[in-house]
């Protein structure tokens, strides 16, 4: 393996086609402003190294960065990649990591609007994110201690799994499909609408009128803070350990709940069953 060590490039892909290459301590940016440094690699391994300029990792195989950072300016910065390992790595630029795949993340700080669109396998683990949009139509992901703050977030996902996560975006999980969340955290409005086959488990879910015209839902053993106007038009089955703002017009299924402030029954299809302890004389 090559290594290039304390350069500075600023030039149009200037490392195009790079093979078996290891990157240390170098910066990609300067007044030539060019684009696409690492288009097109394969076997790269990339250390300590600042990015400052557009689209550094485009079409690589075989990509690993660490202990590094692409700013701002540094938009797009992996697309159509596969095989990648990105540690301890600051990702501060607009869209990126698009359409890749098999891509493992430890120890980053993201700061990207529409990050991760369309990737096909995704671990992360203790990760923090900011953005928009975040992992619209992807697929196959594995995340843990992942910290996420942003709006429409994890929307057309499938096949999913979210362990001990902190997620604060309202709109998350819109029409995701074969999805389980775990001793997590999500605060939000509107959550998961038209989503399929998702379950949460021992999960605090916080926010407004959540989980509505859904299919195969079902909540194990979870809080349901602030949430009012629940489960309406969805196929639900829930344990719910801690009493409930208001639920309304579930369409099938069974709702187990210590107490409720309300039940809305004003459509006559709502067949979903409210189902209190025997002691509670609210119905």
């Amino acid at each position: 393996m090559t290594t290039i060590e304390n350069k500075t490039f600023d030039q149009e892909r200037a490392l195009y086609a790079a093979q078996d290459l290891l990157v240390r301590n170098c910066s990609f940016d300067g007044p030539a402003d060019g684009e696409s440094a690492f288009k097109e690699g394969r076997n790269l391994q990339v250390e300590r190294c600042f990015f400052n300029l557009r689209y550094p990792f485009w079409h690589d195989e075989g990509l690993r960065i660490a202990g590094s950072e692409m700013t701002e300016l540094c938009r797009a910065a992996l697309w159509y990649s596969h095989g990648v390992e990105i540690s301890d790595t600051k990702l501060h630029g607009i869209k990126a990591l698009r359409e890749c795949g098999d891509v493992k993340m430890t120890g980053c700080d993201v700061v990207s609007p529409e990050f991760g669109w369309s990737v096909q396998g995704i671990e992360m683990q203790d990760v923090a994110v900011q953005g928009e949009y975040f992992m619209l139509r992807s697929s196959g992901l594995r995340f843990d201690d992942v910290r996420l703050t942003g709006k429409y977030s994890f929307q057309y996902i499938e096949d999913s799994q979210f362990d001990n996560c902190n997620f604060d975006t309202k709109d998350a999980f819109w029409h995701a499909k074969n999805v389980t969340v775990r001793n997590s955290t999500i605060k939000g409005e509107y959550l998961a609408w038209y989503c399929e086959n998702v379950t949460f488990e021992n999960c605090r879910i916080i926010g407004t009128q959540p989980l509505c015209y859904c299919k195969g839902l079902k909540l194990i053993d979870c809080q349901m803070i602030d949430t009012d106007l629940s489960f309406e038009k969805s196929e639900v089955e829930a344990t719910l350990t801690a009493p409930i703002a208001s639920i309304k017009n579930p369409l099938s299924g069974r709702i187990f709940v210590p107490g409720v402030g309300e039940v809305i029954r004003d459509d006559p299809a709502s067949q979903g069953q409210v189902i209190l302890p025997k002691d509670c004389c609210c119905a």
